[in-house]
């Protein structure tokens, strides 16, 4: 994969008052939000570097929240215009489209995202860049999720998701590729890792 340094100028959005709004997201939707707090900059940065921007194609991000990750995948070098945010929380909508009006936003279900992405001809996919709760949802559901994003993206592109337990919560089978591409992240609220996951090459078409 080709290096692409993440670099200072990423300024991630005012701690203090995302973690106002993500605390107001939880405590209506728990189920939905899954934190309490948003993604950490250690995290964020983690999350980015597994993106390679040389990839062609638009990066999808599941559950952007404030958008932490998504500063950190520009700071990478994504371009805001390639970015395709997929967030069900109608404040966090309106949030992203002030703080990334270059991106394109697509309000809804994340878990419907593969549907509509391929309806609206989006593609080809770079990468798919996940902050969603995939604890709240059944395995079958999260590996439905895996394997509907990573058939629509181009050869190689991974599909990047964070966790806060050791061990990855997506069931993977003989078709995708799994790795943990970071060390437990310590300053993270709380503790995470990073894994991504890409399909086998005898799989793609």
């Amino acid at each position: 994969m080709t290096e692409h340094p993440i670099t200072d100028a990423f300024a991630a959005p005012r701690a203090g008052s995302d973690a106002l709004r993500f605390l107001r997201a939880w405590a209506a939707a728990p189920l939905v939000t899954g934190a309490q707090l948003p993604s950490g900059r250690q995290l964020a940065r983690a999350m980015a570097a597994a993106v390679d921007p040389a990839i062609p194609g638009v990066v999808v991000e599941l559950g952007p929240g404030t958008g932490i990750i998504t500063g950190a995948l520009i700071a990478r070098g994504v371009a805001a215009d390639r970015l395709v945010l997929v967030e069900a929380n109608p404040a966090f909508c309106t949030l992203l489209a002030a703080r990334y009006p270059g991106a394109q936003l697509m309000a809804g279900d994340a878990y419907q995202a593969p549907r509509a992405l391929k309806a609206a001809g989006v593609g080809p996919v770079a990468a798919i860049v996940s902050g969603l709760p995939l604890r709240t949802q059944k395995p079958r559901r999260r590996q439905c999720l895996l394997l509907e994003c990573l058939k629509l993206a181009a050869p190689g592109a991974p599909f990047v998701q964070f966790t806060y337990f050791y061990n990855s919560l997506i069931p993977v089978s003989d078709a995708v590729i799994a790795s943990d591409v970071s060390p437990v992240l310590w300053r993270n609220l709380w503790p995470a890792r990073v894994w991504r996951y890409r399909l086998h090459r005898r799989t793609q078409t």
